[in-house]
């Protein structure tokens, strides 16, 4: 999917939408990170791909 796909969703959405789903984002960001500080040796790249991507879309906005 390309990364201006993300911009024209979030343009229909309310302020309170957006901050919603910001809060939700950081929710998210915060559990991986748990996840991720207890497998350094990265042995489940998915979690560290997933919390990459959410860090990655929560500069966009």
């Amino acid at each position: 999917m390309p990364a201006y796909s993300v911009r024209l969703i979030d343009m229909g959405m309310s302020k309170h939408d957006l901050t919603r789903k910001r809060n939700n984002m950081k929710a998210e960001i915060e559990k991986l990170e748990k996840e991720a500080r207890m497998d350094p040796l990265k042995k489940k790249p998915d979690i560290h791909a997933r919390l990459a991507k959410l860090k990655a879309e929560l500069g966009e906005n």
